[in-house]
């Protein structure tokens, strides 16, 4: 019996301008269900949170939600999931999520989301993990971030192997494609 393999999902609290953003939040949640893997994510119902947790649950995924206690409210804390975590506060949050996942997803989002994985990706460049780590290039929202660290890594602040430390992904097939080989 294979383990259950679990996909953090770090992302927007709001569901953004584009469509594109929802449509791939709600692709995702499917392709996890799919695919037979559970979605650890903020546990929020709200933004492109909510989109992939609706869409995963529907979809018969299973489900944990990790969520401090002061955004219980303002993120309306999701409590039809199959495991609800609250910590204490953000820093717990993240620990939480990633001691409790095999690879780490970054769909568009915010300062949090940014915060998140910039966590994770120093995690994995000091060498504390080597979860895969994959950004959803949903119509190229990420490719600012991307050519900051192209800056970074020109300006002499990080090698050239941090460019390997993360894969950017265009759309949800593709990142359902990497995520099982990353998975296997």
């Amino acid at each position: 019996m294979t383990p259950l393999r679990s996909v953090c999902v770090f992302c927007g609290s709001r569901p953004g301008q584009s469509p594109a953003y929802a449509q791939d939040a709600l692709s995702l949640g499917n392709g996890l269900a799919q695919h037979g893997w559970r979605l650890v994510y903020g546990a929020g119902d709200v933004g492109l949170m909510g989109e992939v947790a609706r869409a995963a649950i529907a979809a018969g995924a299973s489900t944990m939600g990790v969520i401090p206690t002061h955004l219980m409210g303002k993120e309306r804390g999701k409590r039809d999931l199959n495991q609800l975590v609250i910590t204490e506060n953000m820093h717990e949050r993240k620990k939480v999520m990633f001691m409790n996942s095999d690879a780490i997803v970054v769909l568009p989002g915010g300062a949090g989301s940014l915060d998140e994985f910039f966590e994770v990706l120093t995690w994995r460049q000091i060498g504390l993990h080597r979860k895969p780590i994959f950004l959803l290039d949903t119509s190229g929202y990420w490719q600012p971030l991307i050519a900051l660290m192209d800056h970074v890594i020109a300006q002499g602040f990080a090698e050239d192997h941090l460019r390997t430390a993360y894969t950017s992904v265009p759309d949800v097939p593709a990142l359902l494609a990497a995520l099982e080989q990353a998975l296997s």
